[in-house]
């Protein structure tokens, strides 16, 4: 006898084959399953999410640290000796890399709704692997050349906290379709219930969450203090040269109250302006004097420093991507710039009714003025006809030393006590931003004890202290926060509750409403007739959209196939199946 199988009708699946084709290169039907994944195919998945939250993680470091991304050249120069601007090849590589991985990600994601197997392609398997060790290999990198910069990730919460929060919460609440779809479908085992667990775990933690926050700018309006002065670090350098006049003409222009800088004291006592210990970066010390490129600038006379270049370099590196702003004027301006002395410097800010805040570096003990230089940093101010009381120094050196740079204020570098700041009759601190917590700030303002925070380049970082209420801020760009004239986002903590309430809530809901649409949704699957499931897709009608596979008639043996008195007629045409039994049709 002949045994007939029914006529099978396959619709198209466009969208299918493009995520199992462009993740797993399985373009046709026959090559793709909806078995299990594979534990080999489980764990490339488990290596492509930890390359994405890792990338995630990555990625949010380096956008919350573009506020030093001229701090991290430096350092890399201070190790390697040659100025170039290595954020270029991280940030390009980053943005690919990440891209890379999140598509891979989506599409996986497809595969686990959609019931296919999980089959992630050689190639693609490669550049998982390659991206991962990549990044590994980036972070060590980092916390090897600049350690301290990872403080910025607790710090930048303050500010992206909440946002952060409510993205969390929808990609975790929109994951239940998934974690609803794999734990309801099948057979329970101890597995799917361990999954269930720390799901249920990480959404409650979520909901928890913002107990642990600290947002300064969660306060309300009206406790707001008076905009913080911005102070020019060595002028304006993203515009203009550090340490030049040039620069600290553009800081004053854009609204700086006071201006920074960094002193050396040259051999011959002049104090002058100067970040590195060498000239090599910011003077053309290579040409004018290449036996002594490497030699401390300190050890150069002032005749020897006023000949050099101090422009040029600006121009060439072009350190904050800004040189190409520049008109023709401004670069033969800042071309013909020569080393800045303290002296120069103070005469500005005293035209400008402004006040200044030097960061003094004592000579080393072989040095001529190695027991003179707060002589030679009062001589200057003393030239510069500025008020004593206008100028706060910040002296590098140990405690013994701060009390001989006699009628100047005096401020600390360092984060202390109330109890030492009293011991020390000190006024003011000048404060890294990693060192300053919302709660220090208050206690110090709290005891008349002023705060200036550094480096402050970015409106984020600029906002929350600002709402901690500190009362000045050094930054490099003072034309980018002379733009922020409110803190970029401000909320009462009445407001904050209620968003935060709202949103747990809603996201209980549909989760609640998920986990009961796929229960449901299986139990209607699974009380279906295979039989009625297969004639009711044989009598779908064809169209152009719709392919029809006829499978081959298979002759078979009697025992194996229909009765004797059993036949099956077939009306393609009319798209239906007929079986007759001892002449009763069904």
């Amino acid at each position: 006898m002949v045994k007939h199988q029914p006529l099978q009708v396959y619709e198209k699946q466009v969208f299918v084959s493009f995520v199992t084709g462009i993740y797993g290169c399985r373009w046709k039907r026959y090559q793709r399953s909806q078995d299990d994944s594979s534990r080999w195919e489980c764990t490339w998945f488990f290596l492509l999410c930890s390359s994405f939250f890792l990338l995630l993680f990555w990625t949010y470091f380096w956008l919350v640290a573009q506020n030093d991304f001229n701090e991290f050249n430096w350092s890399v120069y201070n190790l390697s000796g040659e100025w170039r601007d290595e954020t270029i090849p991280i940030l390009a590589s980053t943005t690919v890399g990440f891209s890379y991985i999140t598509f891979l990600m989506i599409l996986a994601l497809f595969h686990i709704s959609l019931g296919q197997q999980l089959n992630l392609y050689w190639v693609h398997k490669i550049g998982v692997l390659a991206t991962l060790l990549t990044t590994i290999s980036g972070v060590v990198s980092v916390h090897d050349i600049w350690g301290d910069e990872w403080d910025i990730l607790f710090v930048s919460l303050q500010a992206t906290a909440p946002f952060l929060h409510l993205g969390a919460l929808a990609t975790v609440t929109a994951v239940s379709w998934l974690i609803a779809g794999y734990v309801i479908r099948r057979e329970r085992t101890t597995f799917q219930v361990i999954v269930l667990l720390i799901y249920i775990i990480i959404l409650l933690a979520l909901y928890l969450a913002p107990l642990m926050f600290t947002c300064p700018c969660i306060m309300d309006r009206h406790g707001l203090r008076p905009r913080p002065d911005i102070i020019g670090r060595r002028g304006a350098p993203m515009l203009a040269p550090e340490n030049t006049m040039v620069s600290f003409n553009r800081a004053l222009q854009h609204g700086a109250s006071s201006l920074q800088a960094d002193v050396t004291i040259s051999v011959d006592g002049v104090p002058f302006l100067m970040r590195d210990h060498t000239l090599r970066r910011t003077t053309d010390v290579r040409k004018i004097f290449p036996t002594r490129q490497f030699e401390d600038s300190s050890f150069f006379n002032w005749t020897e420093i006023r000949s050099l270049n101090a422009g040029q370099w600006f121009l060439e590196s072009d350190p904050y991507w800004t040189a190409d702003t520049l008109t023709a004027r401004d670069r033969s301006r800042i071309g013909n710039q020569t080393v800045c002395s303290l002296v120069e410097m103070l005469r500005l800010a005293a035209r400008a009714n402004s006040s200044a805040l030097l960061s003094i570096r004592k000579p080393p003990p072989e040095h001529p003025r190695y027991r003179n230089w707060f002589m030679d940093t009062l001589w200057a101010v003393q030239k510069a006809g500025i008020s004593p009381k206008r100028v706060r120094t910040v002296t590098w050196t140990p405690d013994t030393d701060r009390g001989r740079v006699r009628g100047l204020q005096q401020t600390a570098h360092e984060k202390l006590s109330m109890e030492e700041i009293k011991q020390r009759g000190i006024t003011s601190l000048t404060l890294h931003y990693s060192k300053a917590s919302h709660n220090d700030i208050q206690e110090y303002l709290a005891n008349n004890v002023s705060v200036t925070v550094y480096p402050v380049n970015v409106p984020w970082l600029y906002s929350i202290l600002w709402c901690s209420g500190v009362p000045s801020v050094s930054s490099d760009a003072p034309q980018v926060l002379r733009k922020v004239p409110y803190p970029i986002w401000l909320m009462s903590q009445n407001a904050y509750n209620f968003i935060w309430m709202s949103s747990d809530l809603v996201s209980l809901a549909v989760v609640v409403g998920i986990f009961s649409f796929q229960k449901w949704r299986m139990s209607g699957m699974q009380n279906c007739n295979p039989e009625q499931i297969m004639l009711s897709a044989v009598t779908r009608t064809s169209s152009r959209d719709v392919n029809i596979m006829k499978e081959k008639l298979i002759f078979s043996e009697l025992n194996n196939g229909l009765s004797s008195s059993e036949e099956l007629s077939l009306f393609p045409e009319n798209g239906y199946v007929r079986y007759s039994h001892g002449g009763h049709n069904r």
